[in-house]
């Protein structure tokens, strides 16, 4: 039977996209069924920032790990920025497709000083207590950028 070329460029590329993506189907096993099947399922990214486990660089888990759903507010090729407002603190989390990209912002928010956690490609500015709150959850460090900029008021001679 002749097969049109296209239609045989469809199929090779759904199975190779099939088998590219069995090992993280089987790597999601079911180890731990419970008959249970509405039992709410252990998260998946764990805090221990000791062991040097931190959250991935998604705005979206980010703000998961610290309960809150974020607003996204920014949606770039450089960054993504999503803002939190909690009972406890508002705060944002960007995101970064690369490192340098983080250091670059950085490097410009500390003409505004203040603190941040930082981890691999993300970062969470908030209140001081709010990032020591967080840095269980997230790991990361807290940095802190001296600020260069105009100050709020003149000082007084």
């Amino acid at each position: 039977m002749f097969q049109q070329p296209t239609a045989r460029l469809v199929r090779g590329a759904a199975l190779a996209g099939s088998l590219a993506l069995f090992p993280f189907t089987a790597a999601c096993g079911g180890e731990g069924d419970t008959d249970d099947k509405n039992a709410p399922m252990p998260p998946t990214v764990t805090a221990a920032p000791e062991a040097g486990v931190v959250a991935p660089a998604k705005v979206e888990v980010i703000a998961g790990l610290t309960g809150c759903t974020a607003r996204i507010r920014i949606e770039a090729d450089e960054l993504r920025e999503g803002v939190c407002h909690t009972e406890g603190s508002d705060y944002v989390i960007t995101t970064f497709p690369e490192e340098r990209h983080k250091e670059a912002w950085l490097e410009a928010a500390s003409a505004y000083g203040g603190q941040y956690l930082v981890g691999s490609r993300w970062v969470v500015s908030a209140q001081p207590e709010a990032l020591a709150r967080f840095r269980p959850q997230l790991g990361g460090t807290i940095r802190r950028l001296r600020g260069t900029g105009p100050t709020a008021a003149p000082k007084a001679p």
